[in-house]
């Protein structure tokens, strides 16, 4: 006989996508000797999800006939081996601080295939990418100057031309913190053709809140146009960046509606609500690849033709800085059941970890994809327990999951909770050592084929 029921319905599930590598993982058996070695949760990583992911998006770009290079956002989550297979693919890799580019060169990333964005740039990291020939989104004048400055009389003489792309202030998103507003990017353009020899103006970039692939197609032919005048000035202007932004779908079409439908406060502990927009969209129509393929063929406000054919007849180099896009399915988190408190028609678990290890949550928002429960011992208890997911702080709000989860078995103290396709963004983003609790490490899972994967403990360059 199930536990007590929530009153009324149970409360919507929402199934992931499935994904063979990750279920290998789950039946292997692997993951609960890897909880007891760890003493606490961890995260599973799977490269060769990124490798597939890196091989669409190069495919969309040839069939589509553009010239295009691949940058990974690492930002989008911090273990060595992206960046290691991000070098071993050809990719490069978008950094935006001192440590982010001394791991991604100390793990095969050439200096050239760099991209150096965020606002503000330390003095130092501005150095070290001229040094090495990354490419550099300038994000405002005075660090325009600078690297004048810096590339035409740093010490010692002159280093080398800083490569820079001049990032756009989008007329969509004026409020934006990120961008030169066309006053300031008109000033920049003559500064960058006074400058002569000390830069090599390569060409525009910007950042774009959102997935809608329309603003992105018209603001990239803005781009496209703008490296037309820039090229009448004597500059390069061969390349324009548009960022990320390449959707994922966790879930399917029907599910992601059925969710949206059905759930209601009642759903969550304490009766937490939160607005649907802030939601991230976990089901999209067209995602990664398929998502860039659909951009390309887009046809900006304006143009008669789709931007595919504007970046090849204008001959210019599309650059892309996937972050999610080129994670999804590429890892998971693991944590353990440490107890289970029972509640008017539902549960409340607390695992061995925090919410800090799943970042939705710090943005008022909930991780909505099913976690999977793994009991580990025998004979459990079929029917739909709902339970929300607590962590192990001292934080009323800490929950990783607010959601009352319908599980298909009661959880138990020992059992083990994965939470599917955390590698983008998910987990690590906030993570931090609070009540000294040890960061979660990471374990890269290699030959998930065999009955039995291989794995090893992610390495970080120090």
């Amino acid at each position: 006989m199930a536990g007590p029921a929530a009153t009324g319905a149970a409360p919507p599930t929402l199934p992931v996508l499935p994904d063979e590598a990750t279920e290998r993982v789950l039946a292997s058996g692997l993951l609960p000797e890897l909880a007891h070695a760890f003493g606490g949760p961890f995260h599973f990583l799977l490269p060769e999800a990124f490798d597939t992911n890196l091989r669409g998006m190069r495919e969309a770009l040839a069939s589509a006939g553009v010239e295009g290079f691949v940058y990974f956002a690492k930002k989008a989550n911090k273990a060595a081996v992206f960046a290691e297979r991000a070098a071993a693919g050809g990719a490069g890799v978008d950094v935006a601080s001192v440590g982010e580019l001394c791991e991604a060169l100390g793990h095969g990333v050439r200096g050239e295939h760099l991209v150096v964005t965020g606002p503000a740039k330390d003095p130092a990291l501005l150095d070290l990418a001229v040094r090495h020939g990354a490419l550099i989104a300038v994000d405002a004048l005075d660090e325009l100057d600078a690297l004048v400055a810096l590339a035409d009389g740093g010490p010692g003489g002159r280093i080398r031309p800083a490569r820079i792309l001049l990032r756009c202030l989008p007329p969509g998103q004026p409020h934006s913190r990120f961008g030169l507003s066309e006053p300031e990017l008109a000033t920049a353009l003559d500064r960058c053709v006074r400058a002569g020899g000390a830069l090599r103006t390569e060409g525009f970039s910007f950042h774009l809140s959102g997935y809608a692939l329309q603003p992105r197609a018209d603001l990239a032919a803005r781009l496209v146009g703008l490296c037309l005048a820039a090229r009448v000035r004597g500059l390069e202007a061969s390349r324009i960046s548009i960022g990320g932004g390449l959707p994922v779908s966790y879930t399917d079409a029907e599910s992601w509606r059925g969710f949206l439908a059905e759930q209601h406060s009642g759903h969550y502990h304490a009766a937490k609500t939160f607005h649907t927009g802030d939601f991230y969209p976990y089901h999209s129509p067209v995602a990664g690849a398929e998502a860039l393929a659909a951009l390309l063929a887009t046809r900006p406000e304006g143009h008669g033709q789709p931007l595919s054919r504007l970046l090849s007849d204008s001959g210019v180099l599309l650059l892309l800085e996937p972050g999610r896009a080129l994670l999804h399915q590429a890892g998971a988190t693991v944590f353990r059941v440490q107890g289970v408190k029972e509640r008017a028609g539902y549960r409340i678990l607390t695992v061995d970890g925090t919410s800090l290890s799943l970042s939705e949550q710090w943005f008022n928002s909930e991780y909505l994809p099913d976690p999977v429960l793994l009991p580990q011992t025998p004979g459990a208890e079929r029917g739909t327990f709902p339970a929300s997911v607590g962590a192990a702080t001292c934080l009323e709000s800490d929950l990783l999951t607010w959601r009352k989860i319908p599980f298909p078995s009661r959880p138990r103290t020992g059992d083990l909770l994965v939470y599917p396709n955390t590698a983008g963004y998910q987990m690590d983003s906030n993570e931090s050592p609070f009540h000294d609790l040890p960061l979660p490490p990471k374990v890269v899972m290699d030959r998930t084929g065999l009955p039995r994967p291989r794995w090893r403990l992610d390495r970080h360059f120090t």
